[in-house]
């Protein structure tokens, strides 16, 4: 019997609870006799059986014939929650679509064999249910309500994965869209299992799909930023899709005027520059991106819709992100901005983003991400809103049912609440959700009524197991990891990410509490394990500690001490058996470096709590000689790890491999060695993907789980796998966790990123192996029953209390000095406790060393102090650094360090500053200056504020020469072969041709007669003033008669040579300006040099004017830095400065002894003034001394005296003459040299101003050449893009022509269709006439009064009454009746021959009739009936056919219109 899910197709399993529960039931067990009587029944009856008979792919034969079943599966939705019938829920949750049936919470399941179930869409008139899958190449699903029988099977051409179903209101049609690659709309016929029709929009991720419910022609795709609507078309079995955009406002609610991109008619003509041509012409588009270009700038943000949904008119509402309700129009697709109608009580507008949308009858139900569910009232172009419901959370997702009587709210969470309107309307919590998926499950002791979960937030829940119902929960608002049950009492551990260890008392499964908490370290608590006897609590950290606690409450949870193992650990496993005083543990951990795996063994004696202080060492780590410590390692890296219960055996699930292994452990090992272990056993997993190993609690069971999803059970002895189960799926990482229970009957399954829990429990356990268990469970029962029953009645023990002001710190018979301990512990980890206690300990110890120490170091610190104060005395030369004091050297040479770092990283901060500058100044000056040929300089006047700039040329390059070579050329020969061209075609005949000549002389004197008076005409009046700087434009064509791309690209390329001349030869004459100011400055120079010696000789006060080039004149002195430019002290380092401190006096040495040896030259400055004669410039200053006796009164002189006084005078007066005379000359030289500087310069001004002059024409004649050239390009442009727009033209017009033949071609077939179908309808209608004419025929032989009775009775047709229920709903509802579909269609008919057969009675036949007569009339009348009906829906087809048939005519009227437009175009 192969072993496995076996189930109906995807394996559908309903559970019906066959005992009430009693919510306040306790788990205890007094009597080990009735340990029979806790186990659990067998499984209830499944409702869905296998019904089409297919086997699981996974499942696995066995002897034993033992099978695992789903029991139940509890998940939350993470989609939208759909209803499937009135009452009835449903909604994907990993592997599987769960049913809730609203009013009896009863469940039922349906499993995808294929993985993780996709999307999920019900019908509900059909009363079927629609998934997808998520392997490649996903498929589509579609299931029967309530018998959960597989309907069909769609397969489309889809390579990853299906985004959206939806089924219409009415009729078999199901809309599907994918996401990458294909991004396809497929619209099916799900009960023909065919596509009708599909269609791909690249790069359009939807959000939304929905029908239309009043017309299912009509789907509206919504994504964040556009709104389509697609209209179904259908002519007989062929389905056409069209699409149509929404025109989407702006941000603000405003609307923008958008031009045909295509043939803007609206375009203005410009009578100069040409034709105004599209932007997509401009932009040179010739394909299919030309119809939808649009550039940059006008691109406008526009609203961003979230959801929207249909009205009974077929009109929709949209929400949009930025708080604005649309309406649009279902046919015209016109929207419309609803306007709020704002309450004037609140002080600031809300403005509400809606998340989900439902139509009401007054307007819409609008909830948003505040947790609130808003009314829109809506009355014309304006609504106002109310708020109808608050909710716990943010509502994602809300639904009517079918009745309208109910609606669904779900919260984001998953929580799913039931709001019915009634005259009392109630809110009704259907599935509370958890707050995050599970991250640990375990049973609570012994496993057969309640089980634990947790989930990352803190969130701890208690469960009925046998319907998976909440019991209660406790919030311990904290993150946590993992999750134990104790085996010896009904208490739990949860750990958590911040090191903590909360226990819980779950005695009471509605009313759990904390009644301990533990911190043991800093780091993360990464695994919770209880050995089989519940002696010990083993608690792993992420630090690589493993801490061991008393697992009972009676000791207040001890923690008898750690033993330190590798930082990653895996894997914990114990082996405690009942006839055994020790526990054995072992540690699997990686290590990645190595790639390898390491494996701690270690023992833990049963009397650990007893003598734990001599077990461990001050810091509370246990001391690895007595726990007997042995590491082992193997050389392939393992996942998983387990120790058997002989502990002989360990077994391994392989990491890089699919293997399971076991491997032996040696006999007698070396505590200290690391010991090599090989494979002794392997197996073929048969997972993928990393997995776990779990042993039964009686260890004959090895459970294998892995990535892949699946649960293995094999046989410890043998390896090989008994049972099989598919639970989860690789697509969401497979299984996380599992449990199994003490008796073994249930397991637990928690899948990784599904967030699926499922419970499965044994349909056949095969024999002995459930023997096996439930004896073992038995006698471990027996054995932890006095245990759990001591445990109990402590934690029952009223010392037990709860102190919620000391963090859930919790006391058990604790007197007040502990309490007092534990306060000052409070916030400080176990093991730093533990740590700080060592410390004080050898505190203690030392104290008097520690003593002698401080004394040391008191004398030492004031001896520095005195050393430090004598050091201030001295002086500066002599003074020590106040660091160099510091007797911490290593202190020391760390402040160096870093100051040397900080100095070494501003040093390369300002170097790559510079560098980048320096970069960016090579930069500038190769592009500005040293690429010019041809150097930007200026020419400044000396008196007049004239300015005159050269042209900077670059070099050109040789492709530009080349290219001007190759015109000037080709202009060369063209004017040879025009030359030519000429005299061949003047030669006539050799008589002429002499007359021909003499008429050419006559002409060319005539033309030189002609020419020497065009040369006379004005410059501007040849097209070009460059003919003024000598410059040849007789190779320039008319600009009349440039018609090719050619031509006007050779005019350009003779254009920029002509301004290449033009410039030159004005830089020419710069130049030569330049150099005359240049031998104007050295003559002024010159000059300067006499006025000087002259005005120092008159001694006058003048300053002499000395014209100098300016920067702008020398722009090169730009680069060279002057030393007055430098602002900052030049930087001397200590070798340069000692350097010069060094040569200073030397050089101060010599200079003294040179200046010693010139004797003669200071003699000659001390007598003469220096100079041995006497100059003529010197007059001024000579001074005839006063003879000496001058200084006596005049009544003293003497005779001699009194003529050398008189000769005296004569001297004075000559020399006073001399000076006036030379005083004039020097006047009269100074006054020359400035008038011949004032004439020069002012000379060289006007020179300049000529020059200024032909600067401004010789740009006038440059501008004039670039405008010419800019009209050329122009017109070039001009050129590529008409071009462009003609290809463009030419390829749209393809385009439509091949549309048009396809239009042709529908209209074509569907005539054809049409004429063939008429034709059918019309022999329908001959059909039924004829029925009606030979009705008398038929019936000639009976007489003539029968005849016309039975007349009357074949007119005669049954009314059928509509049910008074489904008018109720219909009534109910806002949409009210829908248009009638195929189902209906089906059901009316057999109703209608439901009444046939009524009146087709023998009790309705006419008296005196034979009732062989009657049988033949009422076989007449029935085909009449069903013929007439056929020609109903012949009729209806043909209304719609040729509805189609005037739609493909109106789109190739559409198609022949833009074909004219081309044309038009084109032609124009």
């Amino acid at each position: 019997m192969g072993a496995g899910l076996q189930s109906p197709g995807y394996g559908c399993k309903q559970w019906r609870f066959l005992e009430p529960r009693s919510p306040n039931s306790r788990v205890t067990v007094t009597d080990p006799n009735s340990v029979r009587r806790l186990l659990p029944a067998a499984p209830p009856r499944l409702m869905a059986q296998n019904r089409e008979g297919e086997e699981s792919p996974y499942a696995v034969s066995s002897p034993s014939g033992a099978t695992l079943s789903v029991r139940w599966v509890q998940g939350f939705p993470k989609q939208n929650v759909h209803f499937v019938t009135e009452d009835t829920i449903c909604y994907p949750s990993g592997n599987y679509v769960i049913f809730i049936n609203i009013e009896t919470k009863t469940k039922t399941v349906l499993q995808c064999i294929n993985g993780i179930v996709g999307v999920v869409a019900t019908n509900i008139p059909y009363e079927v249910v629609a998934f997808s899958d998520r392997k490649l190449k996903p498929n589509i699903y579609i299931y029967n309500f309530p018998g959960l029988t597989r309907r069909t099977k769609l397969k489309g051409n889809i390579l990853l994965d299906y985004t959206l179903l939806t089924f219409s209101y009415c009729g078999t049609y199901l809309a599907s869209y994918s996401s990458l690659p294909e991004f396809e709309l497929a619209l099916w016929n799900w009960e023909s299992n065919v596509i009708l029709c599909k269609k791909s929009q690249p790069g359009l991720d939807v959000s939304q799909l929905s029908f239309n419910p009043m017309n299912w022609r009509q789907l509206c795709l919504s994504s964040p930023s556009t709104v389509n609507v697609w209209t179904i078309e259908r002519s007989n079995q062929e389905h056409y899709i069209k699409a149509r955009s929404v025109k989407l406002p702006l941000e603000d609610g405003t609307f923008v005027n958008e031009t045909d991109v295509l043939f803007p008619h609206s375009l203005p003509k410009d009578l100069i520059y040409g034709p105004v041509l599209p932007l997509s012409a401009i932009a040179g588009l010739v394909g299919e991106e030309a119809e939808t270009f649009r550039p940059k700038d006008d691109l406008y943000p526009l609203l961003h819709p979230t959801v929207h949904c249909w009205t009974p008119s077929s009109d929709l509402y949209v929400g949009c992100e930025e708080g604005h309700l649309l309406m649009i129009n279902g046919e015209t697709l016109k929207v419309t901005v609803l306007q709020k109608i704002e309450d004037m009580t609140q002080s600031e507008p809300h403005h509400i983003s809606p998340v989900s949308l439902v139509y009401q009858k007054d307007g819409v139900f609008a909830s948003g991400i505040e947790g609130s569910v808003y009314s829109f009232i809506i009355k014309d172009s304006s609504y106002k809103v109310e708020t109808f419901l608050e909710t716990e959370g943010p509502v994602e997702h809300m639904l009517f049912s079918p009745s309208y009587k109910m609606l669904l709210i779900q919260t984001d969470k998953g929580s799913v609440c039931i709001y019915t309107f009634d005259e009392k309307p109630t809110l009704e919590k259907v599935l509370d959700a958890c707050d995050g998926k599970f991250q640990a499950i375990d049973f609570i002791t012994p496993g057969t009524k309640y089980f634990m979960t947790v989930t990352h937030s803190g969130e701890v829940c208690i469960w009925w197991m046998e319907d998976c119902i909440c019991e209660s929960r406790i919030y311990l608002n904290t993150p946590t990891t993992a999750l134990a049950c104790s085996p010896s009492s009904h208490s739990a551990v949860v750990g958590t990410v911040d090191g903590y260890v909360y226990f819980l008392d779950v005695q009471e499964v509605d009313s759990p509490g904390v009644i301990h908490k533990a911190f043991l370290s800093k780091s993360a608590v990464q695994h919770l394990i209880f050995d089989q006897r519940g002696i010990f609590l083993f608690v792993g950290s992420s630090e690589g500690n493993i801490f061991i606690m008393n697992a009972n409450p009676s000791s207040s949870f001890e923690i008898l001490g750690f033993v330190e193992v590798s930082k990653d650990i895996l894997q914990i496993s114990t082996v405690s058996l009942l006839e055994v005083d020790v526990v054995q543990v072992l540690v699997l951990s990686s290590l990645p470096e190595a790639e390898k795996s390491r494996l701690e063994l270690f023992t833990v004696p049963k009397i650990l709590p007893t003598v734990s202080e001599s077990f461990t060492d001050e810091r509370g780590k246990l001391k690895e000689e007595l726990i007997h410590l042995y590491l082992y390692e193997m050389e392939h890296t393992l996942s998983s790890a387990v120790l058997d219960f002989q502990s002989n055996q360990i077994y391994g699930f392989c990491n890089q491999a699919p293997y399971v292994c076991s491997y032996l452990l040696p006999e007698k090992q070396e505590d200290t060695k690391v010991c090599i272990l090989k494979p002794h056993q392997k197996v073929q997993s048969k997972h993928y993907g990393t997995g776990m190993l779990y042993l039964s609690w009686h260890g004959l069971w090895l459970i294998t789980i892995a990535k892949c999803g699946i649960l293995c059970i094999r046989d410890i002895y043998t390896l090989e796998t008994f049972a099989r189960c598919q639970s989860h799926s690789h697509q969401a990482h497979g299984i996380q966790s599992m449990r199994i229970s003490m008796d073994g009957q249930s397991i637990l399954v928690n899948g990784k990123d599904d967030g699926t829990l499922v419970y499965l429990k044994w349909k056949r356990t095969g024999g002995i192996y459930g023997d096996e268990s439930i004896d073992y469970f038995q006698k471990l029962l027996t054995f932890l029953s006095k245990t759990i029953a001591e445990e109990n009645y402590y934690l029952n023990s009223p010392r037990v209390s709860l102190d919620l002001g000391h963090d859930f710190k919790y006391s058990i018979d604790s007197s007040q000095e502990e309490l007092a301990t534990e306060e000052s512990k409070k916030e400080i980890p176990w093991i730093q406790w533990k740590s700080q206690e060592a410390v004080e300990k050898e505190i203690k110890m030392f104290s008097q060393k520690r003593k002698e120490i401080r004394r040391g170091i008191k004398e030492l610190a004031k001896t520095v102090l005195n050393m430090m104060e004598e050091n201030e005395k001295l002086d500066n030369i002599a003074k020590l650094e106040q660091q160099e004091f510091g007797l911490d050297l290593e202190e020391l040479e760390r402040l160096h360090e870093e100051s040397e770092e900080e100095v070494a990283k501003i040093r390369k901060d300002v170097e790559m500053h510079n560098l980048a500058k320096g970069y960016l100044t090579e930069v500038i000056k190769e592009e500005c200056w040293n690429a010019m040929a041809v150097k930007g300089r200026a020419l400044k006047c000396f008196h007049i504020p004239y300015v005159v700039e050269n042209f900077p040329m670059k070099e050109r390059s040789s492709e530009e020469l080349k290219e001007l070579k190759t015109v000037l050329q080709q202009k060369k020969i063209e004017a040879e072969c025009l030359k030519l061209r000429k005299e061949i075609s003047e030669v006539q005949s050799a008589v002429s041709l002499v007359k021909k000549r003499h008429e050419e002389d006559d002409e060319e004197e005539e033309d030189e007669d002609k020419i020497i008076r065009d040369s006379n005409l004005p410059n501007y009046l040849l097209g070009s003033l460059s003919t003024d700087f000598g410059v040849d434009t007789s190779l320039l064509s008319s600009q009349l008669e440039l018609h090719s791309r050619e031509e006007k690209i050779n005019q350009i390329t003779l254009l920029k040579d002509i301004i290449y001349k033009v410039k030159t030869a004005f830089n020419n004459e710069f130049d030569a300006a330049y150099k005359q100011k240049e031998f104007e400055i050295t003559r002024v120079t010159e000059r300067n040099v006499r006025i000087r010696e002259i005005i120092s000789d008159l001694e006058l006060e003048e300053t002499v004017w000395q014209p100098e080039f300016e920067d702008c004149e020398k722009p090169e002195r730009t680069f060279v830095v002057e030393d007055h430019e430098i602002t900052a002290q030049k930087h001397v380092s200590p070798w340069q400065k000692a350097k010069t401190e060094l040569i200073s006096p030397h050089e101060t040495e010599r200079w003294l002894h040179s200046q010693g040896l010139d004797v003669r030259n200071r003699a000659l400055m001390d007598m003469m003034g220096g100079v041995l004669e006497v100059k003529k410039e010197d007059i001024l200053k000579m001074v005839i001394p006063q003879p000496a006796f001058m200084i006596k009164p005049d009544a003293l002189w003497t005779e001699e005296e009194r003529k050398q006084f008189k000769e005296y005078e004569k001297k004075v007066k000559e020399l006073n003459e001399e000076r006036d005379k030379y005083r004039k000359s020097l006047e009269t030289e100074l006054k020359k040299l400035q008038n011949s500087i004032q004439e020069s310069t002012q000379s060289f001004d006007e020179l300049l101003k000529k020059l200024f002059e032909r600067r401004v024409k010789a740009e006038m004649v440059v501008n004039q050449e670039e405008l010419k050239i800019n009209n050329l390009v122009f017109s070039l442009l001009l050129e590529e893009e008409l071009t462009s727009r003609e290809i463009f033209l030419n390829n749209y017009l393809v385009r439509k022509q091949q549309e048009k033949n396809q239009t042709s071609e529908a209209i074509r077939k569907s005539r054809e269709e049409l004429d063939a179908f008429k034709e059918h309808y019309d022999n329908l209608m001959a059909e039924d006439k004829v029925l009606d004419r030979s009705f008398k025929k038929e019936f000639s032989e009976i007489p003539s009064h029968q005849v016309d009775l039975l007349y009357k009775l074949f007119k005669r047709r049954p009314r059928i009454h509509k049910q008074k229920a489904h008018s109720e709903a219909a009534s109910s509802t806002p949409f009210g009746e829908r248009p009638g579909s195929g189902k209906l269609n089906k059901d009316t008919f057999a109703h209608l021959m439901k009444a046939m057969d009524e009146l087709d009675n023998i009790n309705n036949m006419p008296e005196g009739l034979d009732p062989s007569v009657w049988d033949h009339f009422c076989a007449t009348r029935r085909a009449k009936v069903e013929n007439e009906h056929k020609v109903k829906q012949k009729a209806a087809g043909l209304v719609e056919m040729m509805a189609f048939l005037q739609k493909r005519v109106e789109d190739d009227e559409h198609v022949q219109r833009e074909i004219e437009k081309v044309f038009h175009e084109l032609l124009l």
